[in-house]
């Protein structure tokens, strides 16, 4: 009996052998794929990539003097005596600058005071064509924005030239907040007078 309980017994060992071989191997298997799959995954071959993908710089981007605008707008029939050509000068600024001019004079009382002012306003950018765009597009809200400065100027501000360049400084912020809030950008370099009454 000695011997069948022998035989017996290295039957079931022999038995339990393979059955833990092939869990060895799944589990390796599992393993090495799963560590592939990550591999690939973190290098960007397969799924959303593991790295966070840098968000591409779609601003507006600064134009040189002679650089095509992808985002200027199309010509209309050029006027008589025009080239069609735009020329740029080879001094001052390397920047190409774009001027917006607002299609309406702007009225507003001066703070605490009964005297009005009203000024015709046009601003500029070494942006390219995207901000001139977005002028036009949110022109009703930079107006606001802008005559709320107007508004909190005193009337003794306007009668200086230090006080002018100052309310040119409040409108440019002005509208690059509203470009800020609305489009992610502002761009706005400089705001121009073409007219400045105070009555």
């Amino acid at each position: 009996m000695s011997k069948d309980k022998a035989d017996k017994d290295d039957k079931p060992a022999k038995g339990k052998s393979p059955l833990m071989l092939i869990l060895i191997v799944a589990v390796v298997m599992l393993a090495l794929g799963g560590g592939g799959a990550f591999a690939l995954v973190k290098m960007g071959m397969i799924g959303g990539g593991g790295a966070v993908a840098k968000k591409e710089d779609n601003s507006p981007k600064l134009l040189k003097k002679g650089d095509p605008d992808p985002f200027a707008p199309k010509a209309e029939g050029g006027k008589e005596g025009e080239g069609g050509k735009e020329v740029e000068g080879e001094g001052g600024s390397p920047y190409k600058t774009s001027y917006y001019t607002f299609t309406e004079d702007f009225t507003s009382n001066l703070k605490q005071s009964s005297s009005l002012v009203q000024v015709s306003i046009a601003c500029s950018t070494h942006r390219d064509g995207r901000v001139m765009i977005w002028l036009k597009k949110h022109e009703l809200a930079v107006r606001s924005a802008m005559l709320t400065v107007l508004a909190d100027t005193p009337e003794e501000e306007v009668s200086t030239i230090e006080g002018k360049e100052k309310l040119q400084k409040r409108l440019t912020a002005a509208i690059n907040k509203v470009l800020l809030q609305e489009e992610g950008f502002g761009g706005v370099d400089d705001v121009y007078f073409k007219s400045f009454l105070v009555q």
